[in-house]
């Protein structure tokens, strides 16, 4: 008789099949988010390259989507603490079909910039929301099992979108990359309509921090909008970094004000009074760093290092995909039968810094074999810790800020990956740029090799000659390495704030059931 049929009564009226149906249309909505991002990782360096654009272009294509999704997830989170929340995600679904489909239509960086801002804002909200109904139907010490079906589609779409992506771009080109989600998020509409019923929530005054919610973005974007151009547009000792950092300071700080002054703040201070929240959010942070980073620069390194098509650098990240998979299932499971999850998490952080460590041993000889083991190694720990992250707070605060405390963490996760794509690329750009110059004035290269290159453009290699591509191959190569080792200390951190926490027991009533007790004692 296992541990998981004794606590199998804390779902209420609800079986697991209930749950699932329930759930389904959830699981499309992630698969839709992931595959936003995950369909275009392999296919961005022949976009930039086939529309003009720059190592920068390259950079905010990636970083304008995560700009969106971080500044607008918070603002989700909250809304689910108002609105009805199967209202809210259907809505994220139909804001983020629009983005793909005009993203698609893009004749120029900017206008694809653009749209993808306008997908960002859509899977902003599947990102908070989904965590946010699955604490719904489910109580913690069951969730563990539940959110490895929610990492299992992560698997999934992350090794499906690259795959897709590969052989779309291949056979009908770039543009039907942004196509290929659609009808899954249509599907997810349906689904969605017919299978998820929740009940109606108590109705209350609504008062949106608008305020808040306008410092909030204003404040991130100045800050992110730094990290991004400086150091290629301009310098980092420059009038524009003398305007975007003490603003965004200033900004921030103002928000701090509102926030601590107006009813219903868009991200409640009183969260951070926790220490569990505290730490889980510092460790949200490493884990966005490290798993936007790998996805996004990755795919950099085996096209231009190693001189790999979209289709074949989509198959040579299922090692990455098999570790999350397996790892978030299995130690899902594992969590909702014994009540015990900090052993895992750190585990996790373990693998997560020894993959990345790893990976700073990259340059363009690498064995592909190797770099399976590394890529192995990181899916496992961000397996073992993304969804827990949400778990242990989802555990630690009060129903009411459920939806502003389960979106805090994608918030800053988010924060992180588009930070850290913004540094890395920033650094990645100026070691390729640097490499590729001395490498081509010393292999004796024509002058004409550097045609295409200036402005820091992402480089074709079939357009070069050989000579020229064996320079921008080994350039790469030592510059992704370069940034691995550079993201790994931060992975460091996300193990040091798991080793932290202090382990709770996880409660077993589901936040519907904690509604209707609290509804009844009013």
């Amino acid at each position: 008789m296992s541990t998981l049929s004794t606590h199998a009564p804390a779902e209420g009226d609800m079986t697991h099949r209930q749950i699932l149906e329930a759930m389904s249309g959830l699981l499309l909505g992630m698969f839709v988010a992931i595959l936003s991002s995950t369909v275009v990782s392999t296919s961005l360096p022949t976009i930039v390259a086939d529309l003009g654009g720059s190592q920068s272009a390259y950079t905010w294509v990636v970083t304008s989507t995560l700009l969106a999704l971080t500044v607008s997830t918070p603002i989700w989170g909250k809304l689910a603490d108002l609105y009805p929340r199967k209202t809210l995600v259907q809505t994220g679904l139909t804001i983020y079909t629009l983005g793909s489909i005009f993203a698609g239509l893009s004749q120029s960086t900017g206008e694809l910039i653009f749209f993808r801002t306008i997908q960002g804002l859509g899977v902003g909200g599947l990102t908070a929301l989904v965590q946010v109904i699955l604490a719904d139907l489910v109580s913690p010490r069951q969730r563990g099992r539940y959110a490895g079906y929610l990492g299992a589609v992560f698997g999934v779409g992350t090794v499906a979108g690259p795959l897709i992506g590969g052989v779309m771009t291949d056979a009908f080109g770039w543009r039907s990359c942004f196509y290929v989600g659609v009808p899954f998020a249509v599907a997810a509409l349906i689904t969605l309509q017919r299978t998820l019923h929740l009940p109606a929530r108590p109705k209350r005054r609504v008062r949106l921090d608008l305020g808040g919610a306008v410092l909030i973005g204003a404040s991130v974007s100045s800050l992110l909008i730094w990290v991004s151009l400086a150091g290629h547009q301009f310098d980092w000792v420059s009038w524009q970094t003398a305007l975007l950092v003490p603003g965004g300071l200033i900004i921030a700080a103002l928000a701090i004000v509102v926030e601590r002054r107006v009813p219903e703040p868009l991200i409640p201070l009183r969260l951070f009074e926790q220490r569990t929240v505290v730490l889980a959010v510092l460790a949200s942070v490493a884990v966005g760093i490290a798993m936007f980073g790998t996805t996004v620069f990755l795919s950099q390194y085996l096209q231009l290092a190693r001189g790999k098509t979209p289709t074949e650098s989509g198959l040579l990240s299922i090692p990455m995909v098999i570790g999350l998979f397996g790892a978030s299932t299995i130690i899902g499971r594992r969590i909702s039968d014994t009540g015990r999850y900090k052993n895992w998490m750190v585990l996790g952080g373990v693998l997560l810094t020894g993959g990345l460590g790893l990976m700073g041993t990259l340059d363009e000889t690498t064995s592909l074999y190797e770099l399976a083991v590394f890529m192995f190694l990181i899916g496992a720990g961000l397996g073992m810790l993304m969804q827990n992250l949400v778990l242990v707070v989802q555990n630690a605060i009060p129903l009411h800020d459920m939806g502003a405390g389960s979106s805090l963490i994608a918030f800053f996760r988010s924060l992180g990956g588009a930070t850290g794509v913004a540094v890395l690329g920033a650094v990645l750009a100026e070691r390729a740029t640097t490499t590729i110059k001395e490498g081509l004035a010393a292999s004796g290269a024509p002058a004409s090799s550097l045609a295409g290159l200036e402005g820091g453009k992402v480089p074709n290699l079939h357009e070069l000659p050989a000579s020229a591509a064996r320079v921008i191959e080994h350039a790469y190569g030592v510059g992704v390495g370069e940034i691995f080792l550079v993201a790994a200390p931060i992975a460091l951190i996300a193990l040091i704030s798991v080793v932290l926490m202090r382990e709770e027991r996880l409660g077993e009533r589901s936040g519907i059931q904690r509604a209707t007790e609290e509804g009844a004692q009013a």
